[in-house]
């Protein structure tokens, strides 16, 4: 039941999206507002770095003993009075949730804004088994009425313009009048939360995400600035919690920690507006609550990346930096990734969850600038990450053969220094005559994916190492 994946269509997706001239436009939101925002929360507080640090060896010291944890928060839930299912594979957690939707009779589900229910096809399975799955996230709300899946994991319709929203709102809301003065954002955002308030109050069951699961306490945390998620857990009579295995935090002081990297990695705020810690069903005395709250624990594959060569990507707590700062992800969006995770964590975790052999392009997506490294709050070394896809998929004869040939000729000659040195001079001299003086090349033969886009810069004198040589002499 994994959701239906475009990620071998990556070449046609991207160009699809550089053809955008609307998409474009709202793209450029995503380096104008999240870029600056963490900069400046980073430079707000002296020890950013040391609880960079400290998240890192929280997360591998989580994923070390991920068993034991994991065990620990089982019982806790359940001493609080809680359920929890186990789900080896998505078609497991999907069936688990619409069984639980069948035994409370649900008619209709609030959901907040979950990534995992988006890569399991929650809302689908839900469908077909005749429950109403209504996304409570504005971003979330007006990409279900378009029929889009997320576009950016914390900012799921970052591709649409204001425009976009006026336009499906008015084609979705036909019972309100049209002449209504839809043109400012806190218009649309009345708009939108008048209508999903009366969503919120008949659900009889809500669904949410984790940002993490606390084993000491058996509690879930989720962070929103909207507070969808709280109306999402307290309204309904049954709150059911929906998160991937590895989102475990030993205790609450250790959540507190990273929820100080979280908010500021994310959006550059100090902390989420909202900050939500839910530990079981209602209790004697309680205010609201839901009557019934269960935990389903979803693998899906995370357990084979444990002890692997990709176990660091279970480090993601999911803020969203890598693909805030990717100069690829501000060129061609989310959704030419093809699958429910963009941009570098992504182009790491895609081919790990639904194989190389589908997803082999997305490591290949990068300029490998190393910025995505430098700013994510858990340090994850996601470009040697994408290196280590790229060895697989030239192993397994995934990559084109002109890639392969290309790749074995270098090696060829870089295993061979002396020739490589002598083939390297010829090369240059040869490239730097056929220039002429002109100092570019507007077309060049094997090159003509730089060349149509840019020109290509003629050599100028001799080799690096050749220059190298000579000063040292």
């Amino acid at each position: 039941m994994t959701v239906h994946s475009t990620s071998p269509r990556f070449k046609e997706n991207a160009r699809r999206a550089l053809d955008d001239a609307q998409l474009q436009k709202a793209l450029l939101n995503v380096r104008a507002n999240f870029i600056a925002r963490r900069a400046a929360a980073a430079q707000a507080l002296p020890e950013f770095e040391a609880l960079r640090d400290q998240a890192r060896d929280l997360r591998d010291h989580a994923l070390a003993h991920l068993d034991v944890y994991l065990e620990i928060y089982e019982r806790n839930v359940r001493a609080a009075g809680g359920h929890v299912h186990w789900a080896r594979t998505a078609e497991e957690a999907c069936r688990i949730v619409v069984e639980i939707a069948q035994a409370c009779g649900a008619k209709t589900v609030a959901k907040g804004k979950s990534m995992v229910s988006e890569e399991i096809g929650l809302n689908a399975a839900l469908e077909r088994a005749g429950v109403r799955a209504v996304e409570t996230d504005l971003g979330e709300y007006i990409i279900q009425l378009r029929g889009e899946a997320p576009s950016h994991i914390i900012a799921p319709a970052v591709h649409l313009n204001q425009e976009d929203v006026e336009a499906e709102f008015r084609r979705a809301h036909v019972h309100l009048p049209d002449g209504r003065d839809l043109s400012a954002p806190e218009s649309l955002l009345a708009e939108a939360r008048a209508e999903l308030r009366a969503r919120f109050l008949a659900a009889d069951m809500g669904v949410t995400g984790a940002n993490m699961l606390v084993a000491e306490t058996g509690s879930s945390i989720i962070v929103t600035n909207e507070g969808n998620g709280d109306l999402s857990q307290i309204l309904p009579k049954v709150h059911v919690v929906v998160a991937s295995i590895e989102k475990i935090a030993p205790t609450l002081e250790d959540a507190a920690g990273l929820l100080r990297v979280l908010a500021r990695s994310a959006t550059g705020q100090d902390m989420s507006v909202y900050t939500t810690v839910s530990t079981g069903p209602r209790r004697a005395g309680d205010l609201d609550g839901p009557q019934d709250y269960h935990v389903v624990l979803v693998d899906n594959g995370r357990s084979a990346m444990l002890g692997g060569a990709f176990e660091e990507m279970l480090r993601c707590i999911r803020c969203g930096a890598c693909m805030n700062h990717c100069p690829v992800y501000h060129a061609v969006g989310g959704h030419a990734y093809g699958w429910v995770y963009p941009g570098p964590m992504g182009a790491v975790l895609t081919p790990s969850l639904i194989g190389v052999d589908k997803a082999g392009h997305l490591p290949n997506a990068s300029t490998f600038c190393g910025r995505c490294e430098s700013v994510c709050p858990v340090r994850i070394p996601l470009p040697k990450l994408m290196r280590h896809w790229r060895e697989r998929e030239f192993e397994r004869h995934l990559s084109p053969a002109a890639t392969r040939g290309g790749l074995r000729l270098w090696a060829f000659f870089a295993r061979r220094p002396t020739l490589y040195g002598l083939a390297a001079r010829i090369a240059a001299r040869t490239l730097s005559f056929m220039a002429r003086g002109r100092g570019r090349f507007a077309r060049l033969p094997f090159a003509a994916g730089w060349t149509d886009h840019r020109d290509m810069p003629a050599p100028q004198g001799d080799t690096f190492q050749a220059q190298w040589k000579g000063r040292r002499r």
